[in-house]
């Protein structure tokens, strides 16, 4: 895609190879985009590194579940830019472009789906792939205004895409609205049958997160227009883990996996790492195999508790970032204390591997801001109708 017809630097022009789609199916008409983690057959994959681009052949067969949107009749139109190897949240590449964001100019995308969210949110595709490990479909789809879920761990398969953390790791996907969406998710899940959730939930603790009066003000009023649907929420007892715990079990966890995915890549010679990214690999490399195992076994038992609190109908609805995107200017200090912040929200769907989605109900500081619904694990196409209905009622009011 030329310069002139992505003013979003979303796309990147490292893989022509021709892509075919079925003529027909249920997503036929429609424009797909895809993050440069997925392999596509005939390109090589970057994963947002230069060197990983070098040294990368063309692919042999395009992931799965690719393949499966391509077969659906939705139509290829380019690879959007992610984050070096996946490992960020704000969308700032330092070798590419950063990607800009449509609904707020001044401030990040988020990442690492930075691209793709771009895409959608540019109007450039109808549907872009991304990826969500630590937050890298909500994050961006809250900062941009748009629908982004966290699926099911293990829900969707990841064969054919560069693993972070495998045992987070998640597909995700972002549309320009809430029927592409599930149109999408018809595609890629199958309907587990389970009941839709119907008893929502908070937790004061994650609400207490938000950055000042102004997120606190609009959170309450997103969470009144989720209400005027669900009813309101009964004040949920504390999880037995603090925030905090959570946070550190979710770092160190992801930082391991990450180290043992890639390290002995990045050991053989300088990579040119960026900012931030460098220093989460360089963490990733002191996280013994003890500090994994007993943050994994916080992890079990934060799922155990989790699953015992929502229940087969519980569904809490919580912030899904603590304010808007950062402003793009603001020095890297500030963007990893946002991040912190940030992932103290965010990892809980991504230690319990329960689906989580944001839906674009809020503006803050002139700037897109999400609320969200997190249900029991195999609810995520009920959580994307549930969505519908909230946005539809959000929208006729």
């Amino acid at each position: 895609m030329t310069a002139a017809r992505d003013p979003y630097n979303a796309f990147l022009n490292h893989s022509d190879a021709p892509v075919a789609n079925a003529p027909t199916g249920p997503l036929a008409g429609l424009t797909l985009a895809v993050k440069d983690l997925f392999d596509i057959a005939g390109q090589r994959t970057g994963c947002g590194n230069p060197h990983k681009l070098a040294e990368a052949r063309p692919a042999e067969r395009t992931a799965p579940a690719i393949q499966a949107l391509l077969d659906a009749g939705a139509r290829f139109v380019g690879r959007t830019q992610t984050e070096e190897l996946a490992f960020s949240l704000t969308g700032q590449n330092a070798h590419y472009p950063y990607p800009i964001n449509p609904a707020a100019p001044d401030r990040v995308t988020g990442g690492s789906s930075s691209g793709s969210v771009a895409a959608v949110a540019g109007g450039l595709a109808d549907i872009a792939i991304g990826s969500d490990t630590g937050g890298s479909v909500r994050a961006p789809a809250s900062f941009t205004g748009l629908v982004g879920l966290r699926t099911t761990h293990g829900a969707i398969p990841l064969d054919g895409a560069m693993p972070l953390a495998p045992s987070l790791d998640t597909f995700g996907w972002f549309a320009k609205d809430i029927d592409i969406y599930e149109r999408v998710a018809t595609v890629l899940l199958e309907d587990s049958g389970a009941p839709a959730p119907s008893r929502p939930l908070r937790l004061e603790t994650l609400e207490s997160l938000l950055m000042g009066d102004a997120e606190a003000t609009e959170y309450r009023r997103m969470a009144d227009r989720v209400a005027a649907v669900l009813g309101a929420p009964a004040t949920a007892p504390a999880l037995p883990q603090t925030v905090d715990d959570l946070y550190w079990a979710f770092r160190r966890i992801q930082a391991r996996e990450a180290w043992e995915a890639h390290g002995p890549w990045l050991t053989q010679k300088d990579r040119g790492l960026g900012p931030g990214v460098k220093e989460r690999f360089e963490f990733g490399a002191t996280v013994d195999l003890a500090t994994y195992e007993q943050a994994s076994r916080m992890r079990n038992a934060f799922r155990d508790a989790f699953a015992a609190l929502l229940g087969d109908d519980g569904i809490l609805v919580m912030p899904t970032v603590p304010s808007a995107a950062p402003l793009a200017t603001v020095g890297f200090d500030e963007l990893q204390a946002y991040r912190e912040l940030a992932l103290r929200l965010l990892c809980l769907s991504g230690l319990s591997g329960f689906p989580q989605i944001t839906l674009p109900l809020g503006t803050v500081h002139g700037a897109p801001f999400g609320i969200s619904l997190l249900g029991p694990a195999g609810t995520d196409l009920a959580l994307i109708r549930i969505g519908r209905r909230i946005l539809d009622a959000s929208q006729g009011s």
